[in-house]
C-alpha cells in the first residue's frame, strides 16, 4: 500500500527541521547548545511521526517512497528528547526488511542512543566538541573494532570521518562552545530531563 499524503507530510517535517537548521547556521547559533526552537520542532516533528507510525507502521520506502523514508530516519535521528520514541523506531525498523540502508540507520541510532545513556559507541558516528575546542567521536570502545564494522557498512575510517565532520563544520562556521564545562554540565542536566 503506498501513501502519499503520508509522505508529502514526512518531507514536509524534514524540510521545516532543515529550514530552522540552516537558519542557526545563519545566525552563527548552531554551535551555541540544543536550541529551544529546535528542541521544540524535533519534539513536535517526533510526535507527528509518531501518530504516522501508529496509522501505518514505520515508513518504508515500499510505502511512502524513498525521499520520505529518508525523511522519517531524520526527523528519528532528530529526536533526541524523545528517547523511547527512538527506541521504538529501532525496534520497527529491525522488524522491517534489511537492506544496507536500513541496516545504517539502525547502526546511527544505536550509537546515539548509546550515547544518551553514556554508553561507549559500537560504529562511532556520533561527535561533539572536546577540550581541545574540535569535534571529535563520543566515546567508543576500541578504534580497530570501530573501523572494522565502520568497513562492513561501507563507511569512512573514524580518522577520515573525524576530518569530513571537523570540515563541514567550519564550512558551517560552527564553533566550539565558549564554557566547555558548562556545557557539560548543560547536557547532564538535559540527559537526566
Amino acid at each position: 500500500m503506498n501513501y502519499p499524503e503520508i509522505a508529502h507530510k514526512v518531507i514536509q517535517l524534514k524540510d521545516a527541521d532543515l529550514a530552522l537548521r540552516d537558519e542557526l547556521i545563519q545566525k552563527g547559533q548552531l554551535s551555541n547548545g540544543y536550541d529551544t526552537a529546535m528542541e521544540q520542532l524535533h519534539i513536535k516533528n517526533a510526535d507527528q511521526l509518531d501518530e504516522i507510525i501508529n496509522l501505518i507502521g514505520y515508513p518504508t520506502i515500499e510505502k511512502v517512497g524513498q525521499e520520505a523514508s529518508e525523511a522519517a530516519w531524520l526527523i528519528i535521528q532528530h529526536a533526541i528528547s524523545k528517547p523511547d520514541f527512538i527506541k521504538k523506531c529501532v525496534q520497527l525498523l529491525q522488524h522491517t526488511d534489511h537492506n544496507d540502508t536500513v541496516k545504517l540507520n539502525i547502526d546511527y541510532l544505536t550509537d546515539r542512543i548509546a550515547v544518551f545513556e553514556e554508553k561507549q559507541q559500537l560504529y562511532g558516528t556520533q561527535f561533539d566538541w572536546d577540550e581541545n575546542g574540535e569535534l571529535s567521536p563520543q566515546a567508543f570502545d576500541d578504534l580497530n573494532k570501530v573501523n572494522e564494522r565502520r568497513k562492513a557498512l561501507g563507511l569512512h575510517a573514524l580518522e577520515e570521518q573525524t576530518q569530513i565532520i571537523r570540515q563541514r563544520a567550519k564550512e558551517e562556521n560552527q564553533s566550539p562552545p565558549t564554557d566547555l564545562e558548562k556545557r557539560k554540565k548543560e547536557i547532564r542536566a538535559w540527559k537526566k530531563r
